[in-house]
């Protein structure tokens, strides 16, 4: 028997803690929190440990099947699947073009470097309008609020968590998320440290969250989000309590934003917020003479009707007191590797550069609006989507109304999945293809280490052969590829970058021209990046064999170096634009929400320390003890409606309705609902009924008028329920 101790990071979430994998004889046995990593510091939550059971699981897929005509799938060999998935794309593509075909993939795909490269050289080279992906159900909002402030999507600024003296933070739960938008392994311990150095931690949320019974807690009422940011501002103006020298300095259309929130006093927001007029103003006042402050808002956030305007205000905020780009506020750090720089010089991706046919959305960073998806299938015309591959993503499950997409995607002339499993999503297939877990990948977390306050890198050889036959994406997608003819980075806006890095191997000494792969791809970027070697001119810099010398990961820097906002702001003139004309006109026109009387409440989604979306609820575990699918409930709400704790109740929106267990908890704020996402599948393969529950998502819309238009974001924040309780059986 050989055993193998390997250093690896988790990528199940933004803290990438370090891990130990124990492996006998190719096959995973343990993970462990590993020691010698220099943030983590062996400390890493249950799902991650619990990976094994993932990797391991009989209910992985790990050949490629294809459905035969009886509904089932059958074992079939990599070239038959290839090679059949071929013939009908170019079928579909003589006879409806390439704008019939369409990508939808997944959050996982984020902490794999491989696939997202080659997901966007594809996208580009053979010019696939039809992109869809999980940020505009998690984060798209955050990125065009960054464009419309600083001209670059992809400059998102962070909370200095470990020289802050005040923390606003708004729709965040890091004590189980573990932070996002935001890379901070022991996240919990550098929160309690803000305190114990005499600072403060406000956490604004509906319920009281784990976070915030930790910290001082205002309880909002759901999607209020904008009418506080925009209150605060309006004290902070009207009281003279704005940083003058940090708007004079920074910013541009100061006029217009004072002008736009001076409506917004405590008193006419309050309705909307649930808020006291004195505690809205005290909030205003400690933030704006507080030593240094960090405002910092996150999942809760980005998922009401009006997104990108509250990450907007979040950033506007910051600035108006002084703590945009100044040591403890929000801060912004240094890309890993050029790639804003690169976009903006080559023209890649960006915002608005090309609309949806369907409800006429801007693209952000190459991607629609899933929620759109389903109309984008059954709607006939010009540019009809008619086949789609989805990789590491389950829309079925995580898009609103769920049940309209998995009916859309039976009128598909092919859809493919590439995946661990088999889910709600691909049991429709033409063809499932086994992707490799991250154990059995390289990888390296490049876009992290700018959201990261300590910035720090870590790269990791594979640690596992693949089981069964299981390939990477970015080897699938390359093979799929180059069966309709197409090379991603060798034709239209992809032709640049592949010119570029041709051009960059022939400088290497004994370089020379290849077709690039994702290691030389990352070295490459690695190396001419902002802490790259430059290949032996900088001394101590990155590059690949540097990193393979420290397989427990290296800090690039004690913090994040201040003072660089001329260098973020794309805009001319190097100002904080705080007055696009999309917000203004926002703002102008926000108004109180029309209360329906039929539903009095409201529902908003929750994160567990034990779930992870679907994926993870395959893990024995994991699912054992507490795990149950339950709304959390006010005691007065529960009691209008005659629910008691341990009941199954309905929850009924306008747009659908769910069965859950009842929780009945003083942590819900009067008037709101919570229940967890991630539920209402069928499980795995074989376990077909595993995880029960449901999902929170058939209660969501995706009418066009209930898509946020500036980033396409989904409504599953704040949506109106009623509650009804269902007789035992």
């Amino acid at each position: 028997m050989t055993t193998h101790e390997l250093p690896t990071y988790c990528r199940i979430c933004e803290p990438l803690c370090g891990l130990i994998a124990t492996v006998e004889d190719g096959k995973l046995v343990q993970l462990r929190a590993d020691k010698e990593h220099p943030l983590s510091r062996g400390n890493a939550c249950p799902k991650g440990i619990a990976f094994t059971e993932i990797q391991n699981d009989p209910d992985r897929v790990l050949y490629p099947l294809r459905r035969t005509p009886d509904g089932e799938f059958e074992r079939v060999s990599w070239d038959e699947a290839l090679d059949g998935i071929g013939e009908r794309l170019r079928d579909i593509i003589r006879d409806h073009g390439r704008e019939s075909l369409g990508w939808y993939f997944g959050n996982p795909s984020s902490f794999s470097y491989s696939h997202t490269l080659w997901l966007v050289g594809f996208q580009l080279a053979a010019g696939l309008r039809h992109v869809y992906s999980a940020g505009s159900q998690d984060v798209n909002n955050r990125f065009v609020a960054s464009q419309l402030l600083y001209g670059s999507l992809t400059s998102v600024p962070v909370p200095d968590l470990d020289r802050t003296d005040f923390l606003l933070m708004l729709g965040a739960n890091p004590v189980v998320s573990h932070g996002s938008v935001v890379s901070a392994p022991r996240i919990r311990e550098k929160l309690t440290a803000i305190t114990k150095r005499g600072g403060r931690v406000v956490v604004v949320d509906p319920r009281h969250t784990e976070t915030a019974r930790l910290f001082e807690h205002v309880g909002i009422r759901p999607d209020g989000d904008a009418w506080l940011l925009a209150s605060l501002l309006q004290v902070i103006f009207a009281e003279g309590l704005d940083d003058g020298r940090a708007l004079r300095r920074q910013a541009a259309g100061i006029r217009e934003l004072r002008d736009a929130v001076s409506r917004f006093t405590p008193e006419s927001t309050a309705e909307v917020t649930g808020l006291e007029l004195d505690r809205i103003r005290a909030l205003a006042r400690d933030l704006a003479h507080a030593k240094s402050a960090a405002v910092y808002g996150r999942t809760g956030t980005c998922l009401g009707r009006h997104a990108t305007l509250v990450a907007f205000l979040i950033d506007a905020l910051a600035l108006v007191t002084g703590n945009l780009d100044a040591p403890g506020g929000s801060v912004f750090g240094k890309e890993l590797v050029a790639a804003s720089k690169l976009n903006a010089r080559l023209g890649l991706i960006g915002y608005g550069k090309n609309r949806s046919r369907i409800g006429d959305f801007p693209d952000v960073l190459g991607t629609f609006p899933a929620a759109i998806m389903a109309k984008e299938i059954t709607t006939p015309g010009p540019g009809q989507l008619r086949a789609l591959f989805t990789s590491a993503g389950n829309p079925v499950s995580s898009v609103p109304n769920g049940r309209e997409l998995a009916s859309a995607i039976e009128q598909l002339d092919l859809f493919v999945s590439i995946d661990l499993y088999v889910t709600d999503t691909n049991r429709t297939a033409d063809y499932i293809l086994p992707a490799t877990t991250f154990l059995e990948r390289d990888d390296i977390p490049l876009p992290f280490t700018a959201l990261s306050p300590t910035p720090y890198t870590q790269y990791t050889e594979r640690v596992l052969e693949p089981y069964g036959e299981a390939r990477e994406e970015w080897r699938i997608i390359d093979d799929i590829a180059l069966r309709i003819g197409v090379q991603p980075f060798a034709a239209g806006p992809a032709s640049a970058l592949g010119g570029l890095i041709t051009g960059l191997r022939r400088r290497i000494p004994g370089g020379r021209a290849v077709r690039p792969t994702p290691p030389v791809l990352a070295d490459l970027a690695l190396r001419t990046g902002p802490y790259g070697d430059l290949f032996g001119l900088r001394r101590g810099g990155l590059s690949l064999r540097m990193l393979r010398r420290h397989p427990h990961g290296v800090i690039l820097a004690d913090s994040i170096t201040t003072g660089v906002l001329s260098e973020v702001v794309q805009h001319k003139g190097g100002r904080v634009n705080l007055a696009p004309g999309e917000i203004i006109a926002e703002l102008h026109a926000l108004a109180a929400p029309v209360l329906d009387p039929t539903y009095p409440l409201r529902v908003i989604g929750m994160r567990e320390l034990k779930s992870h979306n679907s994926w993870m609820h395959n893990v024995e575990p994991l699912m054992r003890g507490d795990r149950e699918h339950a709304a959390r409930i006010n005691p007065k709400d529960a009691a209008v409606v005659g629910l008691s704790d341990g009941n199954r109740c309905r929850v009924t929106s306008a747009h659908g309705s769910i069965e859950v267990m009842v929780r009945i908890t003083d942590e819900m704020t009067e008037g709101t609902v919570a229940i967890p996402h991630g539920w209402g599948h069928r499980g795995g393969w074989r376990r077909a009924n595993a995880a029960g529950g449901a999902n929170v998502n058939d209660l969501m819309s995706t009418d066009l008028a209930d898509v946020e238009p500036l980033a396409g974001m989904a409504n599953l924040n704040g949506v109106p329920i009623r509650l009804d309780p269902v007789p035992a059986d």
